[in-house]
């Protein structure tokens, strides 16, 4: 049976390694695992040990407490935590962020600008 921890940290796993566009086999090869073995990560399926995790964190360039971000026991903070994980679920969510994130600074902030005054439009 599946931890909610093990899920927890592999959902966040997998949204990293997506966010900063990397493959299932580029994270491996960086931790100096097989692929199928972050596959089993992502899914909770395995548990992390703590040295790999350290490693997962170095690889994808965030500190290990991103991974448990989410999981305190407090009820507003788990159900913003949920919300989040339901944007991050949806993969052209995450394609828009990379993409904005890949636009020069100063064309960002004109584009966040009119991103907020068009849903504003009625």
């Amino acid at each position: 049976m599946k931890h909610p921890v093990d899920v927890h940290v592999g959902k966040r796993v997998r949204h990293r390694r997506w966010m900063v566009g990397q493959t299932q086999q580029q994270l491996a090869e960086k931790v100096g695992i097989k692929f199928q073995q972050i596959q089993k990560y992502e899914t909770g399926m395995n548990r992390i040990s703590a040295s790999r995790l350290w490693d997962i964190a170095d690889a994808l360039d965030v500190p290990v407490a991103f991974f448990f971000e989410g999981m305190d026991g407090e009820e507003g903070a788990h159900d913003t935590a949920a919300a989040a994980h339901d944007i991050l679920a949806d993969k052209e969510a995450l394609e828009l962020i990379r993409s904005y994130y890949a636009i020069p600074e100063n064309q960002r902030r004109r584009l966040f600008e009119l991103a907020r005054v068009l849903s504003d439009a009625p």
